[in-house]
């Protein structure tokens, strides 16, 4: 399947381009697009794509392939949508947009949201095993622990192509609209650190929404938020699941922590079920899976087959043979709006103005 990527940077170079080099008998690459050219071209040579460009409509208008894999930073509406308008197949990076007005105006078409973990052969696992005990209803707790480094800490070792030939002017208005966007999403009046708290909600912690919909449903509601220490900080949420038990969350940015750890514990009347994530841009490093049962029984498992590359064969399956994706814009738009909730109870708590569609 030919594709074209937009978004030559981090994720892309650490995790996408040796994906892509070596699933050659699914993908060709023949188009890349990136602000920067350096990053267009850096990955354009590694991938052997002919076509670089620094303007998404003039890729999509060009054409030469059936699918575009959108990997670029911010919002991915727009992007999306003139994809989508154009008539290919799309996979798209979390998160899927910042707003719901922005999924709203999405055209029909196939669309892919990209949550890598819930493609984790530990956390499809740990699905059969919660089916089995009764679904949903057989929890009584999900409990939530993330411990994020520092992004450079975290790609040190991957030696990336950096970008200095963007236009800053560009950069300024790029991120002057993307502002815009978050004030339509939690009101023009929003303080910094509620719109801090809605970015990491979008940007890190969907993943551990994205898991909460495939175990239980997405939280029927927020009872509580806190944040301390310097922004991004910690953050607390906790509340109700939609059918049994209540889930609480912990993310920590800790600078130089030694390493990514995210530990997903789901307690039911008769044992756990524990995942601990390693650092997401580590190719084939296992998620493990401990079971705990009746009697103080341990059982740990893992696999080393890549989430993100099983994450693009699904793609692959999804374009090709019709097999739906486990995250497609409803899934997407439901984390935008549980990420709204987080905002607004923030800001509820601690007496600040709150609007747009987080009102």
């Amino acid at each position: 399947m030919r594709i074209a990527l937009v978004g030559c940077g981090a994720v892309t170079q650490a995790v996408y381009v040796p994906l892509l080099s070596r699933r050659r008998d699914l993908f060709e690459v023949v188009a890349v697009c990136d602000l920067s050219r350096t990053l267009a071209d850096a990955v354009g040579d590694r991938l052997g794509a002919g076509k670089r460009y620094t303007a998404v409509a003039d890729m999509l208008a060009d054409g030469g392939f059936e699918a575009v894999v959108v990997l670029a930073s911010g919002s991915h509406g727009e992007t999306v949508r003139q994809a989508l308008s154009a008539g290919y197949a799309v996979l798209c990076e979390k998160p899927l947009a910042l707003t719901r007005a922005e999924v709203a105006a999405l055209p029909e078409g196939r669309l892919m949201v990209g949550y890598m973990k819930q493609y984790d052969p530990a956390v499809r696992r740990a699905e059969k095993l919660l089916a089995e005990l009764g679904g949903p209803a057989a929890i009584r707790a999900v409990e939530v622990t993330v411990l994020h480094p520092s992004g450079e800490s975290q790609l040190a070792f991957a030696n990336l192509t950096q970008a200095r030939d963007v236009d800053p002017g560009l950069l300024a208005s790029l991120r002057a609209a993307e502002d815009e966007l978050v004030s339509q999403a939690l009101g023009a009046d929003a303080p910094k650190d509620v719109r801090g708290l809605y970015g990491v909600a979008l940007g890190s912690i969907c993943h551990d929404l994205s898991l909460l919909r495939r175990f239980t449903g997405s939280p029927a509601d927020i009872s509580y938020v806190e944040t301390w220490g310097e922004t991004p900080g910690s953050i607390e949420i906790s509340g109700p699941l939609p059918e049994t038990g209540r889930f609480s969350l912990r993310w920590h940015y800790l600078e130089d922590y030694p390493a990514y750890r995210e530990t997903v514990a789901i307690h039911h009347d008769s044992g756990s079920l524990e995942l601990v994530f390693p650092s997401p841009y580590l190719m084939n490093a296992p998620t493990t899976l401990t079971v705990v049962t009746p009697g103080e029984s341990r059982a740990e498992w893992r696999e080393v087959t890549e989430a993100f590359e099983v994450q693009l064969a699904a793609f692959h399956a999804y374009v090709n043979d019709g097999t739906p994706p486990l995250t497609d814009a409803g899934g997407g738009l439901e984390d935008i709006v549980t990420a709204q909730r987080i905002a607004a109870r923030y800001a509820v708590q601690h007496g600040l103005p709150i609007g747009g569609e987080a009102a």
